[in-house]
């Protein structure tokens, strides 16, 4: 099925907006994507009707804001091919899922010296500092896989990477800065073998194309809501239910407790043990929501859309003059991100002419300084898409390239 752009775009309110004069041509999904109207009327409804605590009480309204958030588990659960929904453990963020994992690793996982984590020179910081901080608090030391010249994962050295020594491999599905899609297949099996877990960053994979965590064959994977439609504050760890419940509590308090005593607590099954106090419950109804909107579009149209649109860019963008592409130069095992530079044009200038123009891009090293640092720039600009894109918002974005570059001839 083709997507109606009219209509997906008619969900949106924000984007009937104009900028300096223009009309907004919204550019940065990786950063954080637009809520159809679907998403904010959910959590308006659920503020307006429904508002109460979870798990706290017998009295209508909290009944209600708890079958709401249990809800919203059991259709993320779903959405991500999850076994059975308490497998899905609601975070802020993709960010927090992972230090998770890291915090509570030195102990499930009984680091020290001689072990190896094993992360790639792709990842974003989130999926690299906690693993940096891991290593300095354990002693084990930290290895990772290079980057190609054409923004692939290197992975000619997976066999001496992934060692007897490796308890934990964690990399991106797709990297937020050079659009790549990783198949972890060989990675997975790999360690697997030397009886490593594997963590996925799902941050850039979950919102834009069909995840199965069964078929990934993965034990961990991690995303957020703002990237999927959904509000901020809400993300996911999802991860095999016989390691959630081989591991300690990260954030300790209400709702982690099975029975609490002057002398000593015990710890409720997962995923209450990792949800401590109140949680961001109608920012997971939200999320909820937003997987309602995701399921109904189809993940493989919406998938097969960004496709065709991000060949489109590639095409658009390679015919401007002095504009470098960084990162795979096909649609073929890359997403909707496009990262490039302009010819003697700091990334920040070209972020700030667009601007002008309506035209909202990202600049920066996109927390993911390892990879500008790999290509040799301080920055890069970073055009990326989603469901509601349009060919003519990168015409838009080449016309204002060719802008930047006569303002700087």
């Amino acid at each position: 099925m083709t997507l109606d752009l009219v209509q997906v775009r008619a969900d949106f309110p924000i984007l009937t907006r104009e900028i300096n004069g223009h009309p907004l041509v919204y550019l940065d999904s990786a950063n954080t994507s637009q809520k159809p109207r679907q998403v904010l009327e959910a959590m308006q409804d659920h503020q307006e009707r429904h508002n109460g605590n979870v798990s706290r009480s017998v009295h209508t309204l909290g009944t209600e804001a708890t079958a709401a958030y249990e809800g919203a588990r059991e259709k993320i659960a779903a959405f991500i091919g999850a076994a059975r929904p308490e497998e899905v453990v609601f975070t802020k963020n993709s960010t927090e899922a992972i230090n998770l994992v890291a915090w509570t690793a030195s102990d499930f996982l009984s680091l020290g010296p001689g072990d190896e984590i094993v992360v790639s020179e792709m990842e974003h910081h989130s999926n690299l500092v906690p693993w940096q901080l891991l290593c300095q608090r354990t002693g084990a030391t930290l290895r990772w896989f290079g980057v190609t010249d054409e923004g692939r994962l290197d992975e000619s050295q997976l066999d001496e990477l992934v060692n007897e020594r490796t308890k934990l491999v964690s990399v991106v599905h797709m990297s937020n800065i050079l659009g790549t899609i990783n198949d972890p297949a060989r990675i997975v099996a790999r360690a697997h073998e030397v009886g490593a877990l594997v963590m996925l960053d799902c941050s850039q994979s979950v919102p834009h194309f069909p995840v199965n965590v069964a078929d990934l064959g993965v034990d961990f994977i991690a995303f957020t809501g703002h990237k999927m439609l959904g509000p901020t504050g809400i993300g996911a760890l999802w991860g095999r239910y016989e390691l959630l419940e081989r591991m300690p509590p990260f954030l300790a308090g209400g709702s982690t407790i099975e029975t609490v005593t002057m002398a000593g607590t015990t710890f409720a099954p997962p995923p209450a043990r990792f949800e401590g106090g109140t949680p961001p419950i109608t920012e997971a109804i939200g999320l909820g929501a937003a997987v309602d909107y995701l399921n109904k579009l189809g993940m493989e149209n919406i998938h097969r859309h960004e496709q065709e649109i991000t060949a489109y860019a590639l095409k658009a963008l390679a015919d401007v003059p002095g504009v470098t592409i960084f990162g795979p130069g096909t649609p073929e095992g890359r997403g909707g991100t496009v990262s490039f530079a302009v010819d003697g044009v700091h990334p920040h200038d070209v972020g700030q002419i667009l601007d002008d123009l309506g035209v909202e891009v990202r600049v920066g090293h996109h927390c993911a300084r390892p990879v500008c640092t790999r290509f040799g720039v301080p920055a890069m600009t970073r055009a990326s898409f989603y469901l509601y894109t349009t060919t003519d918002e990168i015409d838009a974005l080449a016309r204002g390239l060719e802008q930047v570059r006569k303002v700087f001839a």
